[in-house]
């Protein structure tokens, strides 16, 4: 039986054969040697009681890497769960925000893509609760003989709805590959997690197909995005420190965004969600020549972070795992330098230590 395999949404040149692999393995011997790894994404201590009694109040807690704890909609969502203590030989650089046996019992699960980074087989065991994995098409298979039976694949823009919340997996451009022969036989992509009456009410005006906000949606958006930056108003120096957290709703949309090089869908899916928060990678970028097609620059994220039309920006995707040249802390300044340049309020970059409970609403609110 033939294997499918799947594509990106363009014809980009992906330099993931195992000659490029050599060639960037072989620059990086000694580009590791220069790199100060000094620098440790924070970890606080996690509101673990609020976490386990939690079922009304929407909130996102980083535990490290692209593993999110979402809770919405009375649900506990865990995006690309793993805990894993190192990816092959390199030791993980901090420590997971919450201990994965302190973690509360899990509804769903969303998987990116196959990537080792992103799908570890032993973090999914461990979690408890009866969870049901919503997976990339062409990756159900493979989890059922692992011995999970709860399972949904799902292709682009496909939804699925669970407790009047809906998931929509949308597109990004990355690959796949878990051995030598399975290259891009599983899909990639992001998720988009919203109240499900907010998906049903977005269809309507859109006349059906979800494809295009109108015109309201759009104005309230930009409106949004108008009073979150007054004047333009920057803040000086690094984005340190906790501060206060904005509230957001209490039936916010949540954009997942896995893995992507830049591209063209993201303005597509900023036309087809008004989505709150955007939880976006800024890791693993260097050296470019290698990396470009498949991950963003911090500069790139902040750019995709605008065309998905996101009010409120989550960085992801660094300071758990040595995976390219670029250290935490340099995908900090950068990120920091290119928010600087646009003139985009500091508020509206989240910069969460590990364990920390962003709360999205109060309880007034819900």
């Amino acid at each position: 039986m033939r294997i499918r395999r799947f594509e990106n949404q363009d014809q980009v040149e992906l330099h993931n054969s195992y000659k490029h692999l050599k060639r960037w393995r072989q620059e990086r011997i000694r580009k590791l040697k220069l790199k100060d790894y000094s620098y440790r994404v924070p970890n606080v201590e996690p509101d673990l009681p609020f976490l386990a009694r939690n079922r009304d109040i929407p909130s996102i807690t980083w535990i490290g890497h692209s593993t999110f704890f979402i809770q919405l909609g009375g649900l506990n969502i865990i995006t690309d769960p793993v805990w894993a203590g190192q990816m092959a030989f390199q030791k993980r650089l901090a420590p997971p925000g919450v201990p994965i046996d302190e973690m509360p019992p899990i509804d769903i699960v969303l998987i990116s893509h196959s990537h080792y980074d992103h799908l570890n087989i032993s973090s999914l065991r461990r979690l408890k609760g009866e969870k049901l994995l919503l997976v990339p098409a062409g990756l159900s298979n493979k989890l059922r003989l692992k011995g999970f039976s709860r399972v949904k694949e799902l292709g682009w823009w496909d939804s699925v709805t669970e407790n009047g919340v809906t998931f929509t997996f949308v597109p990004s451009q990355h690959w796949t590959r878990r051995n030598p022969w399975d290259t891009n036989s599983s899909h990639w992509g992001g998720w988009v997690v919203e109240p499900a009456a907010k998906r049903e009410a977005a269809m309507e005006k859109g006349g059906g197909s979800g494809k295009k906000q109108d015109e309201s949606v759009t104005a309230s958006r930009n409106e949004a995005a108008a009073s979150l930056d007054t004047g333009g108003a920057v803040k000086p120096g690094r984005m340190e420190g906790r501060g206060p957290r904005p509230l957001v709703s209490s039936s916010p949309t949540v954009y997942f965004a896995g893995d992507s090089g830049y591209f063209r869908g993201f303005k597509e899916i900023g036309s087809r969600f008004h989505i709150d928060v955007a939880l976006m990678p800024i890791g693993a970028y260097e050296p470019e020549w290698f990396m470009g097609p498949q991950h963003v620059t911090p500069e790139e994220a902040l750019q995709a972070f605008e065309d998905v039309g996101a009010n409120w920006f989550v960085p992801m995707h660094y300071g758990a795992f040595k995976l390219a040249d670029d250290t935490p802390r340099e995908a900090l300044d950068r990120l920091e330098a290119e928010r600087l340049r646009r003139g985009l309020n500091q508020e509206r970059v989240i910069l969460l230590p590990h364990g920390e409970t962003w709360r999205l609403a109060d309880g007034s609110e819900v």
